[in-house]
């Protein structure tokens, strides 16, 4: 019975020392909670309000902010319990910075996709050129950006890349212009040849009317006449205005009796 009696003696002692400690620390934890779920709310509510917020970005933002918050209410909840916290916030502080140290690259990429997400450079469907690739952007995710090319090939880049390199937003103003730049003979017309030029244009559904069209002397070349064909169309017909423009010059050109100059072999008989 002593030897019991020495167990309840020590349960009561250590009971009435750490019973007042575990209540509080509880009743921290539950009050804590509820003030983080009331934060969170206000906190995607601010989100929300912005149209700039990329729904990826504000699911991991609100997610990092949850973490964070629990982490310094358990914590405090810790230090309510005697356990001494500043030890414990140091091994915090020494894993932050090694992993910090080991994924440079990554964080670069996070940070990226995070400046991306908030300032929109572009957005998904936008037809983009960026570190020497062109194509239409597929996803945009918190570390790489992935876009489609031309040939339909998958081109993954790093956000990190992307946000410190220069963007070129081909959808962004809505039209692009086709720059092409078609010689003719010196003999020909300039009115006529204009003239041929515009209906390759104007003979497209797809050319816009506005901005026009437009034909222009560009350069007195060596052997040609060189003329500068500026049709504008939608990012998604840029390619089929290109080269249907090119293929209509040949067909007009043809029909005006214009000649487009080219090399001529010149064959030299040698006498028998």
């Amino acid at each position: 019975m002593e030897k019991y009696q020495k167990w309840i003696d020590l349960a009561i002692e250590k009971g009435t020392e750490y019973g007042g400690k575990i209540i509080m620390a509880i009743v921290i934890w539950i009050i804590g909670k509820w003030i983080i779920g009331k934060l969170m709310k206000l906190f995607k509510k601010g989100l929300r309000k912005n149209d700039n917020i990329d729904p990826t970005l504000e699911k991991f933002l609100s997610n990092l902010l949850r973490t964070i918050l629990l982490i310094l209410l358990i914590i405090s909840i810790l230090g309510q319990l005697g356990i001494d916290t500043a030890s414990f916030a140091a091994i915090l502080a020494a894993a932050g910075l090694a992993i910090g140290l080991a994924l440079q690259g990554s964080l670069s990429n996070f940070a990226g996709g995070v400046l991306i997400m908030l300032f929109r450079p572009y957005k998904v469907g936008d037809l983009i050129e960026a570190q020497g690739e062109i194509g239409v952007v597929k996803e945009i995710q918190i570390f790489t950006t992935k876009i489609s090319t031309p040939g339909n090939k998958l081109v993954i880049i790093p956000n990190g890349a992307l946000s410190n390199g220069n963007i070129k937003n081909y959808t962004e103003l809505g039209e692009l212009r086709v720059d092409l730049t078609i010689g003719v003979s010196y003999d020909a017309d300039i009115k006529e040849t204009k003239e041929a030029l515009m209906r390759a244009m104007n003979s497209q559904s797809k050319v816009l009317k506005d901005p026009a069209p437009s034909v222009n002397m560009g350069e007195l070349a060596d052997s040609s006449v060189n003329y500068e064909v500026r049709p504008w169309a939608t990012p998604e017909d840029y390619w089929d205005v290109y080269f249907q423009t090119i293929e209509n010059c040949k067909i007009e050109l043809d029909k005006a009796g214009i000649e487009i100059p080219y090399p001529h072999a010149v064959e030299i008989k040698k006498e028998e």
